[in-house]
């Protein structure tokens, strides 16, 4: 298609938009591995947006970053994989559901209807042949098989435990769902702890590996995240040291980073809601029961983060039991405490009051003993006070005393040989633990995938046949959606109840769904095999794509679902069906759109309408405006920036296409001749702008269009006209640059310069080395600091040819005077400095 001087008279961009969507939506340019034309494959992927109504300033941002990826390795002449999806189960779609008294998939699926539209007039170069949603009954099929390969592996299982529980969304959360002030991520409400039977996925027997092969990121993914998945697994070195309780068979393992203190273990400390203190508790005298169980309510009334607060006054409750320390055996007391979490180590510690605040801190408040054994100095040198005295804990190194044969031993070699003496002795040996949990995946609530286990009346479970699959969620008709603590499926009879036509045995299915970071942690495969029902995805196709190549999202994704997908790779490696281990090779991490400093809310009147900016200014517009605001990783703030200047460049830039049309220049002239200052001009854009765009310097290359636009306007109306060839070529190069931030306006000057469509799929021209070379370079020269001058020299100048040049500048002379040269500094190509004195 090509535009005729009656369609463009000037720069309209609705006109513009209305001329190419339609042949895009035609041609499907974008359709990935439709030939093996022997191109270098790329995966790059967005990570794909829930569907809680139209798009965002958030999702304009972060899907232009991603498309300007996209489109950018297209022009380097790979085939690209850029697919899109919808993360469309989830608590937010049911909540609003119940809201509006709709169906959930009424409104999810109005909202990717209107997700769509925006996304398509928006332009980014999407597949659209792999659309996937989740909540297709034909993706999470495939969630349920993946399940039951966990299920076969072991790696899934079912547990009763304590739990998170979101009060108000009524439903579990996984730890990492609590936000840091102890409060639910989903609903803000303070999370509490509860008894419950659960499903999970065993991911901390993957502990080792998520956290070593993050050394394989280094480099390739923002420092912050990796440093949140190293915390967030907090990996500990130290010792399992089995302590023997008074009238109980079985030895109680305590996980301790500092085996060397044992000596200084007073009394021990387990978790009021641990199945140890339950236990402990039912066998004491009526009087501790009664007062266990009204501490054990209160502690469940705190979050974990209250129970780990350090200022907190200690609370507790003897148990009246005793253990026995394993290394000099002694009688110590067993406490039930708040400050230690049932689901750190095995929800027990032995407590070195003397060396470790809390510990300190409950020992002073119940009158326990304060051993001594480390003798830590402080930066004097001085022997720190007695704890028992000063009330402040002695922490850090030291040299043992008070510790047998551990005696005179620092920190290193005091905990090598206290757990080779544990080990010798029967009574521990050396261990990991980490903070990582394993993934609880089961949530009581109707959105989402169906868990495919049947039960039967004896307590036993049965996986659904693999040909049974998908077990569809029933119509939401009749079912009361409510939060209410247990799952609305277990309200569906007929669609709960399962008659074995072999046996006749009466199954129920089980209630519960998974969480939908389940459905997130691999739909990167998916994308592979998208419309194959027969796999969850090709292994060929994997090995053909995959690893992804390039991804971008939030960060506030970090840690959930990055760790979840590394480990659900880690997972399918292991199960043969891939060859690799990590699943995103590159990532970027887009800052958040602000406005006036603030995040933008509808409650806080700040917001600004994403369509409202794509009606108003355009795609285009749109799309530069972001991506020349500053380092992608930086938050935008919508006050500092000018829609309206970027849509003036964009004009700019189309009419120098526009008159090269109306000149008469002919497309496919050769380029060798014409304006020379121009052509190098072009030649050092075209050199630059892939480095640039592989360190995510999105802004500084939309700077050099920009710069590029002035100079090609500055060589038309000098003289040269817009028949020069070199100003053709540079339109050209202008043309397939801007089609990764602007692809409209540059698809029109693309046409205009008599190309058919698309400028998307042009490989970018080389540079030619010759026209790097700067004949002539720039020189300032400074006298005192102070710039005088600047000087067009040679670029082969020498430092002596420099300062000579400096000597006789006219400017330079006046600005030296009288006063007498002292030093003179030549640094070629940049810099002449003179540094000089009053004369003597």
């Amino acid at each position: 298609m090509r535009v005729t001087e009656q369609q463009a008279e000037g720069y309209d961009f609705r006109a513009i938009q209305d001329r190419w969507l339609p042949v895009w939506e035609q041609l499907e340019p974008f359709a990935a591995g439709r030939s093996d034309d022997g191109r270098p494959k790329k995966y790059v992927l967005d990570m794909f947006p829930y569907p809680s109504g139209d798009l965002h300033m958030g999702h304009a941002e972060a899907f232009c970053f991603g498309d300007v990826l996209a489109r950018y390795w297209r022009g380097r002449g790979y085939d690209v994989l850029h697919p899109i999806g919808w993360d469309s189960f989830g608590l937010p779609a049911e909540n609003a559901a119940i809201k509006r008294g709709v169906d959930p998939r009424e409104w999810t699926y109005a909202n990717i209807a209107q997700q769509k539209a925006s996304f398509r007039l928006y332009a980014p170069s999407f597949d659209w042949s792999r659309v996937l949603h989740t909540s297709d009954p034909e993706y999470y099929k495939w969630n349920q098989w993946l399940f039951l390969k966990m299920y076969e592996k072991g790696l899934a299982y079912r547990k009763a435990s304590w739990v998170n529980w979101d009060p108000v969304d009524q439903t579990v959360l996984a730890n990492e769902q609590v936000l840091a002030d102890g409060t639910s991520e989903r609903s803000g409400a303070v999370v509490v702890k509860k008894k419950l039977t659960q499903w999970y996925f065993r991911i901390t027997d993957y502990a080792d590996r998520l956290l070593d092969d993050l050394d394989q990121l280094e480099g390739k993914w923002p420092t912050k995240v990796l440093n949140m998945q190293r915390n967030w697994i907090g990996r500990s070195v130290g010792a399992e040291v089995e302590f023997e309780i008074e009238g109980r068979a079985e030895k109680v393992p305590v996980f301790t980073t500092r085996p060397d203190t044992l000596h200084g273990a007073t009394f021990m400390v387990v978790a009021p809601d641990s199945d140890l203190a339950a236990e402990l508790a039912a066998s004491a005298s009526a009087e501790v029961r009664t007062q266990f169980q009204a501490y054990l309510e209160e502690a469940q009334k705190q979050s974990e983060i209250d129970r780990q607060n350090a200022d907190r006054e200690k609370t507790g409750v003897f148990l009246d039991h005793f253990a026995i320390n394993p290394v000099n055996g002694e009688r110590i007391p067993v406490w039930a405490a708040d400050y230690v979490l049932a689901d750190y180590g095995h929800g027990a510690i032995m407590a070195v009051p003397a060396h470790d605040q809390r510990d300190l801190d409950f020992a002073r408040k119940f009158d326990l003993p304060v051993r001594v054994v480390l003798e830590v100095r402080d930066a004097e040198g001085e022997i720190v006070a007695d704890p028992a005295e000063s009330g402040v804990a002695a922490s850090g190194d030291g040299i043992l005393i008070n510790s047998g044969e551990l005696d005179g031993l620092g920190k290193t070699d005091a905990i090598a040989k206290a757990i080779e003496v544990l080990e010798a002795r029967g009574t521990g040996r050396g261990a990991k633990t980490y903070r990582l949990r394993d993934w609880l995946i089961s949530r009581q609530r109707y959105w989402g995938t169906p868990i495919p286990i049947l039960h039967g009346a004896d307590g036993s479970m049965r996986p659904v046949e693999q040909s049974a699959l998908p077990v569809e969620l029933p119509a939401s008709e009749g079912l009361d959606l409510k939060p209410k603590g247990a799952s609305p499926l277990g309200a569906a009879t007929e669609w709960a109840t399962v008659v074995d036509t072999e046996t006749g045995e009466t199954l129920t299915r089980d209630p519960d769904t998974m969480d939908t970071f389940v459905d997130s942690s691999w739909y990167y495969f998916r994308f592979l095999s998208a419309n194959d029902d027969t796999q969850a995805f090709d292994p060929a196709e994997a090995k053909k794509w995959a690893p992804v190549d390039q991804y971008v999202g939030g960060v506030e994704h970090a840690i959930l679902h990055l760790l979840y997908s590394r480990f659900i790779t880690k997972v399918l490696h292991d199960l043969g069906y891939i060859d690799f281990e990590e699943p995103f090779l590159d990532m970027l991490n887009q800052g958040m759109v602000l406005l006036d400093g603030a995040k933008m809310s509808k409650s806080k009147g700040n917001l600004v309408e994403f369509a409202s900016e794509l009606r108003d200014h355009g795609a285009d517009a749109l799309r530069v405006t972001l991506a020349f605001a500053g380092p992608p990783e930086d938050d935008i703030d919508w006050a500092d920036v000018s829609v309206q200047g970027s849509a003036k460049f964009l004009a700019r830039a189309w009419r120098i296409a526009d008159d090269v049309q109306k000149s008469g220049s002919p497309a496919g002239a050769s380029f060798d001749s014409g304006d020379a200052v121009l052509r190098r001009a072009t030649h050092k854009l075209l050199a630059d702008a892939p480095e640039l765009l592989e360190a995510y310097k999105f802004n500084v290359v939309v700077a050099r269009l920009m710069e590029q636009v002035n100079v090609t306007r500055k060589a038309i109306d000098a003289g040269a006209g817009a028949a020069d060839p070199a100003v053709r070529e540079s339109a050209e190069a202008i043309a397939m640059i801007l089609s990764i931030f602007a692809p409209y306006a540059a698809e029109d000057m693309w046409a205009k310069l008599g190309h058919e469509p698309t400028v998307a799929l042009a490989v970018w021209p080389q540079a030619d080395p010759a026209l790097l070379v700067e004949d002539e370079v720039t020189m300032v020269v400074q006298v005192d600091r102070k710039v005088r001058d600047r000087l067009t020299l040679s670029a082969s100048v020498t430092e002596a040819e420099a300062e000579a040049a400096a000597l006789a500048s006219p400017a330079v002379q006046r600005a030296i005077g009288d006063r007498e040269i002292v030093n003179t500094v030549v640094r070629v190509p940049k810099i002449v400095s003179i540094v000089t004195k009053p004369a003597s």
